[in-house]
């Protein structure tokens, strides 16, 4: 299955139940800047323990894996989890919204794009970049997530909004990466 398809195939069973989602990771970051290939799909979800029975009901087990009771971890401790398509190896990473101010923030910003004609929730070009810089930290300095990063950026960078760019990349302590991709744009 392609990863467009199995996206396609989520998000039905998303809309089905009615649960607010966000296409973040690197599938928003080739949207808004340079296309790559990656192996899974990241999105954030608004999904609750009532919804559960809905989301597993949705992947029939000979074709996914999607262990209930990570789901139901995962919505209790706003963590993540997994669904595997066991026929072609792809992945989707399910991360809970959470009550941190800007997990809260982003959520509120996702825009609305129209792919292959379908209208899919994603993070903003200034929420990708800030995630993508994040993920730089957390992984000791990611070169891939920061390329993606500048690479948003760059082809962004007349709608972007400066100031909560410099408002959260301090509150999330990237500020220093921050710098150092607009200086490497040479936008100082």
């Amino acid at each position: 299955m392609s990863q467009q398809r199995l996206l396609n195939r989520v998000l039905d069973v998303l809309e089905g139940i009615r649960v607010d989602y966000m296409l973040t990771g690197s599938w928003a970051s080739s949207m808004q800047g340079q296309p790559r290939s990656t192996h899974d799909l990241d999105l954030v979800v608004n999904l609750t323990p009532r919804e559960i029975p809905g989301l597993v009901a949705g992947f029939a087990p000979a074709e996914y894996y999607l262990s209930e009771a990570s789901v139901a971890e995962a919505v209790r401790d706003r963590t993540m989890f997994n669904l595997l398509d066991t026929r072609w190896g792809d992945k989707v990473d399910f991360w809970m919204l959470t009550g941190e101010p800007w997990d809260a923030a982003r959520f509120g910003r996702r825009m609305g794009v129209i792919v292959e004609g379908r209208e899919i929730w994603v993070s903003s070009p200034e929420d990708t970049i800030l995630a993508k810089l994040r993920w730089s930290k957390l992984t000791g300095g990611s070169a891939r997530q920061f390329q993606d990063a500048r690479e948003v950026c760059e082809l962004q960078w007349d709608v972007l909004d400066l100031a909560y760019l410099q408002h959260w990349s301090r509150s999330l302590e990237v500020e220093t990466d921050w710098r150092r991709l607009v200086a490497s744009l040479g936008k100082e």
